[in-house]
């Protein structure tokens, strides 16, 4: 029996969008999330990224079944990370440098500041995954 590893993983809302509508690589979203349950440890989930995962949600499904998404959200093993000045000043440093939208910007400034890996299949990661430790969804 293998030990219980768990890394710090920041979920961006590509992974839970994902995960949610069983796209491509939601195996790996919810093999994570067991893997932190098990470790007694929890994913970051930044509150820029839970909007963009509630309107994205909204967007394809609705209202009603994106609020119910986010009752779901709150049964996973996630904690949502404030979002302060110094998080939006390093994000903005980011989106100034690099070709990520202002979300993915909050989720790699999340991830740096935990010294975490981000779990995404985002293509946008592919330009600054130089800047942090990625695990991509699908290869």
């Amino acid at each position: 029996m293998r030990p219980v590893v768990s890394e710090k993983l920041v979920l961006d809302s590509f992974a839970l969008v994902s995960l949610f509508h069983r796209e491509s690589g939601w195996e790996v979203v919810q093999s994570a999330l067991y893997e932190q349950e098990k470790a007694h440890t929890r994913c970051i989930l930044n509150w820029i990224n839970w909007g963009e995962f509630f309107y994205i949600i909204k967007r394809r499904v609705g209202a009603a079944k994106a609020t119910e998404a986010l009752r779901l959200l709150e049964q996973l093993p996630i904690d949502l990370f404030p979002v302060d000045q110094p998080l939006v000043k390093a994000a903005a440093e980011i989106k100034s440098e690099h070709a990520v939208s202002y979300a993915d910007a909050f989720c790699i400034a999340t991830a740096q500041q935990l010294n975490a890996t981000v779990l995404t299949n985002d293509p946008e990661f592919r330009s600054v995954q130089h800047l942090l430790k990625m695990r991509w969804l699908t290869k």
